[in-house]
């Protein structure tokens, strides 16, 4: 299954990313208990163009635990100029604090950060571009 492998390699899409950079999209879902679906996340990230390859997941596991396995594994995919695509602020974090440290991590690098809501594509309002400098 996509997103369980940590030696899996990471694959371009031809036709660009979200936000105009000039990397590629790795998307991240996660649903809280056993009985959720991740279809509808997963479908909505395909829409947007992430490769079912780069698509990151937890399944079962809260927003509250931050010993997320698909979470690590994505983070430790995305690369300067790539875009980590989410379909919902909830769905990658769950408190204000652990949003802040996600954004923290990802600060450190230039990759975009599109929360997207339900596979529509990034606009100005959903996209925030996280740069580590001047």
């Amino acid at each position: 299954m996509p997103g369980r492998g940590s030696n899996r390699a990471r694959e371009r899409t031809s036709g660009g990313t979200l936000g105009g950079m000039n990397g590629i999209q790795i998307g991240y879902a996660r649903v809280s208990t056993a009985d959720q679906d991740l279809t509808s996340q997963r479908d909505a990230l395909l829409r947007l163009g992430v490769l079912d390859s780069n698509i990151y997941v937890d399944h079962g596991l809260t927003g509250t635990n931050r010993a997320r396995p698909g979470l690590r594994e994505a983070l430790a995919a995305v690369r300067d100029g790539d875009t980590f695509v989410v379909t919902k602020l909830d769905r990658l974090a769950r408190s204000v604090r652990d949003a802040h440290e996600i954004g923290d991590q990802l600060a450190t690098t230039t990759v975009a950060l599109s929360l997207t809501a339900g596979g529509a594509p990034a606009t100005r309002s959903t996209r925030a571009t996280l740069t580590g400098g001047t």
